[in-house]
């Protein structure tokens, strides 16, 4: 059973840094793609940040250069290191993973290629609140 529990977030002032990280039992690294959506009130789910079995990573142009995601394999944790925060980058911030569709391709956000298959998580944490102010 995949269980994905976030720690971290808090508050920070505009331009501050804050990090997010998601411990996760049940699933393997080289078995799952797993990154990071958030929600704001009134606002549609975004996926910001994935990082797939190979290590390799996709973001929205909205956190790009800015939001870095990463893996500690050793501790079964993935995490969300943000920078330049805004105010609009309030939200509740929730960990997902989806087990890995095909090794020879990679996971994204969206997928036109026959390299990609597209990422649709089946397995979510219960989030953990990120607010900015400004």
């Amino acid at each position: 059973q995949v269980r994905l529990v976030e720690t971290g977030g808090g508050s920070v002032q505009a331009g501050g840094s804050l990090g997010v990280s998601c411990v996760a039992s049940g699933c393997t690294d080289t078995e799952y793609c797993m990154g990071w959506f958030r929600q704001a009130p009134g606002k549609e789910r975004e996926g910001i940040a994935l990082i797939g079995h190979d290590g390799s990573t996709d973001y929205a142009d909205s956190v790009q250069g800015r939001f870095t995601i990463s893996k500690d394999n050793a501790k079964n944790t993935l995490k969300l290191q943000m920078t330049s925060l805004n105010p609009e980058d309030s939200a509740t911030y929730y960990c997902a993973a989806q087990r890995v569709k095909d090794t020879d391709r990679r996971c994204r956000f969206d997928c036109s290629s026959p390299t990609c298959w597209k990422w649709t998580p089946a397995y979510w944490g219960q989030g953990t609140q990120v607010t900015v102010s400004s």
